[in-house]
């Protein structure tokens, strides 16, 4: 119990820093180039703080490179992005202070990037790396209260108890929710969500989705996702910002994005969006 409640001051502290800035993540004319193909045409996209907003689109369509320049993984050729209002990258260069800005933004990979070989504890301590010296990062040492807030990270997400196994040894779907306590270690005010049901069964995916969905309308964090699976985003997200080709074609309510639409922006690749019976089971 005393884990649970340090874990809820310290993510209600973070909730209230955030709560007084009204835009979360601002995109302005990105652009990104690959071997001389572009995959961001110039997007502009602006985020509300609270918001939970899903990015649509076929392979290709640019989400996850729009994910990871966000986040500062990738750098721009050109544009901006800008967190809770302080810039992370501008034309290419990186803030100064980026290392601080990505503190506050959580990434979830489709593949859920864990370190196999530690325990399921450690790779969510690990989320708190960026907050600790370099002499305790290398070392890897955390005190009794910070191991205990990944514990309540852990029961937070339903995984408690595989708290000290091999993160290996784990499944699809618990190493996904590893990764989500990770992120709650972090006390990221932001969460980037990268296809994070696309390896998952539909049971696990749903356990994912509804996760995400409680730590956005219960703690009150953004959270940006790419999904291919239309059926997801219709039945998750009240937002949705659709890309091709690496620009913005539809951004507004979930409910006008309808199966006329999506024809209408992706022609015979709105296929590849709609999910077969799999993906129906995943909703019901």
């Amino acid at each position: 119990m005393e884990a649970q409640v340090s874990f809820t001051e310290s993510s209600h502290r973070h909730i209230e820093s955030a709560a007084t800035e009204s835009v979360a993540v601002e995109v302005t004319s990105l652009t990104k180039t690959f071997k001389h193909k572009l995959a961001l045409r110039g997007v502009s996209l602006s985020v509300n703080d609270g918001e939970m907003v899903a990015l649509v689109g076929a392979s290709g369509s640019g989400k996850s490179t729009l994910l990871r320049n966000i986040n500062g993984l990738q750098q721009a050729d050109r544009g901006q992005v800008a967190v809770f209002g302080s810039l992370l990258q501008s034309d290419g260069h990186l803030h100064s202070k980026v290392r601080q800005l990505r503190s506050q933004i959580g990434f979830i990979f489709q593949q859920f990037n864990l370190v196999n070989r530690l325990s399921v504890l450690d790779n969510v301590l690990a989320g708190y790396l960026s907050q600790v010296s370099t002499g305790r990062a290398l070392g890897r040492w955390f005190s009794q209260e910070e191991k205990l807030r990944a514990l309540s990270a852990l029961e937070q997400v339903g995984i408690l108890d595989q708290a000290y196994k091999r993160a290996s040894t784990l499944s699809g779907g618990q190493q996904q929710r590893v990764a989500i306590a990770r992120c709650l270690m972090q006390g990221a005010k932001i969460i980037l969500a990268d296809e994070p049901i696309a390896s998952l069964d539909p049971e696990s995916a749903r356990r994912v989705m509804e996760m995400l969905v409680q730590l956005n309308r219960e703690w009150g964090i953004t959270v940006i996702t790419s999904l291919h699976q239309v059926q997801m985003v219709r039945h998750y997200f009240d937002r949705s910002v659709a890309l091709r080709d690496g620009e913005v074609h539809f951004d507004g309510p979930t409910l006008q994005l309808d199966d006329r639409r999506l024809d209408d922006i992706y022609g015979a690749a709105a296929q590849e969006l709609v999910v077969s019976g799999h993906g129906e089971s995943l909703v019901r």
